[in-house]
């Protein structure tokens, strides 16, 4: 019973991926830049800020913004015990 009680927590703990869009047109797109944003303390009193416009040329260029937490990065996240929490950030331009 502990055994099973490990296997789940485990399982769920590793599966905490998450993903965040911005959706500004269904145009067809290209990864235009990614970035690893670096975060500590799992992003305590911090942000990062991507100039999407200034990534694609224009406004009237940017298709998608999404940010990430990989399975790699909660990975970093779990070895350091949350000290250093990295992210990726996507931006998508027109093609």
């Amino acid at each position: 019973m502990k055994n099973m009680f490990i296997l789940v927590s485990f399982s769920l703990f590793m599966s905490g991926c998450a993903q965040q869009s911005l959706v500004i047109s269904d145009s067809k797109s290209e990864i235009k830049e990614k970035y690893t944003q670096h975060f500590f303390l799992n992003g305590l009193a911090q942000e990062k800020e991507i100039n999407a416009a200034e990534v694609c040329g224009g406004v009237e260029n940017v298709v998608r913004v999404e940010v990430q937490e990989t399975f790699l990065n909660g990975l970093a996240n779990v070895a350091t015990l949350g000290i250093y929490t990295p992210r990726e950030a996507r931006v998508y331009c027109k093609q």
